[in-house]
């Protein structure tokens, strides 16, 4: 009796133990280095920099894809706890009616009623003969991996979106700033036309001409403050806040990052998460495929049972109660109605398509990277050109201020000159954070690399 006592503490402690057990850390991990800051940093901004770390702690995509993550961790342990024995304790209780007159062959029993007192604790273990537990736990072990570079790409792709928007609202700054400038200019443009209209110098087709600029000119500073308001709000939401101003840098204290490589060997796909998840999802399906052959074999389970059974209360945890039993439980579908086979080839097929869009991934990978180096070198040398006509308009306008001062120019040659010199300022600034952007989004198709590293890595 003793013994039996030991036995019921001791599958007690097996079965409540693991339930005092706390995780290290239940909070979701998210993951800094996918931030990448040591490449932001290269910009020079420290506005970004700061920006960005508060997108690491209050972005909820990033929030959303951390929990993603945990949820699948849990996953994984559930379909491991499938590949450990079950031990379970079930109590009934029941009380048995039974009408009178009952035959049993020759011996009639007459009514009665009883209650039946029953305390089993049942253990079961699938015997994993051929693998197929410990399949299914590897492929949810790629789902979790998958989902893992799911993370990774949000992280990448949320970075890159904030540092663009970032960066256009900087231009967009600048660009209210000096289209204010313009305005300025060509309100005195029409103003002294206005003059020389009045004194017969010009005809009213002319003054109709600058009053229509000016006009056409706050038309432009509307549209830019509309864009300032979107690109500060699409921050704000990135950022999860409503109230606090962006942070930002000052136009001309913008740099553009030079020496990046633009020559890369086509390898550097591998760095993306698309292409490491679809390499995660064929060798999924390649476990599922194995685990559909193996339903066609037999399964094998080994139970045990122990326990107390009494028809009186008081006779429960006496020794004549107890009871045990084990056996083997082999069990295998006869006919199933070709669910099996079905299934299986269900998985081969998609297995098959599983490659095909591997294939078509890499190529996808490869075209974004190449277009990306391609914008990459057209937006350089797009501002190589915006820098030369932008000194060549200077070297217009110091002559025209030059005549103006030697009195071989009109004051009103000077205001064209200026205004047509701010014109190709605001160029030579969408040049410039055009090239910007296309450096960030040359990041993003190498799968959010570090650039000046890729080039060692790599070729």
């Amino acid at each position: 009796m003793r013994q039996f006592y030991i036995f019921i503490l001791l599958i007690c402690l097996l079965i409540f133990s693991p339930a005092f057990a706390s995780e290290k850390n239940n909070k979701p991990q998210k993951h800094i280095e996918y931030m990448n800051l040591e490449w932001w940093e290269k910009f020079g901004d420290e506005n970004l920099t700061n920006n960005l770390l508060k997108l690491y702690e209050k972005n909820y995509d990033l929030k959303n894809m951390a929990l993603k993550v945990k949820e699948n961790e849990q996953v994984v342990k559930m379909q491991f706890a499938n590949e450990l024995p079950t031990l379970s304790l079930s109590g009934d209780l029941s009380r048995d009616l039974r009408g009178p007159m009952q035959q049993y062959g020759n011996m009639r029993i007459p009514n009665y009623s009883q209650y039946n007192y029953l305390l089993p604790i049942t253990a079961a273990y699938e015997v994993d003969i051929w693998g197929a537990n410990r399949l299914k736990t590897k492929s949810v072990k790629e789902q979790l991996e998958i989902v893992k570079q799911a993370e990774r790409a949000t992280y990448i792709a949320i970075t890159s979106d904030f540092a663009a928007d970032y960066f256009n609202l900087i231009k967009a700054d600048k660009f209210l700033e000096i289209q204010n400038e313009l305005i300025e200019i060509q309100t005195d443009i029409v103003n002294k036309t206005v003059d020389m209209y009045e004194i017969g110098l010009c005809s009213i087709n002319e003054l109709l001409t600058e009053q229509k600029m000016l006009t056409a000119l706050k038309e432009e500073r509307n549209n830019c403050l509309k864009t300032q308001e979107t690109l500060v709000n699409s921050l704000k939401v990135y950022l999860a806040i409503s109230n606090d101003s962006i942070e930002r840098n000052n136009y001309d204290k913008i740099t553009l990052i030079k020496g990046i490589p633009t020559q890369y060997n086509s390898m550097i796909i591998s760095n993306r998460p698309d292409y490491k998840q679809e390499e995660s999802n064929i060798k999924r399906i390649g476990f599922d495929v194995r685990i559909a052959r193996r339903e066609f074999l037999p399964k094998f389970v080994i139970y045990g049972q122990v326990g107390l059974n009494a028809y009186h209360l008081d006779n429960l945890f006496n020794a004549a109660s107890q009871f045990f039993n084990a056996g083997i439980l082999p069990s295998m579908d006869l006919f199933s109605g070709g669910r099996k086979l079905a299934l299986l080839r269900y998985r081969k097929y998609e297995y098959e398509e599983a490659l095909n869009r591997y294939q078509k991934t890499i190529l996808e990978c490869i075209k974004e990277m190449n277009s990306s180096l391609v914008e990459y070198k057209t937006a350089l040398n797009n501002y190589e050109e915006a820098l030369n006509r932008l000194k060549m308009q200077d070297k217009i306008y110091s002559l025209i201020l030059d005549k103006h001062s030697i009195g071989a120019s009109s004051d009103l040659d000077v205001l064209y000159a200026k205004e047509a010199y701010l014109m190709v300022k605001k160029e030579e600034i969408s040049d410039k954070i055009n090239s910007i952007i296309s450096t960030i989004g040359l990041y993003k198709a190498t799968g959010g690399v570090d650039l000046f590293k890729l080039e060692e890595d790599n070729l």
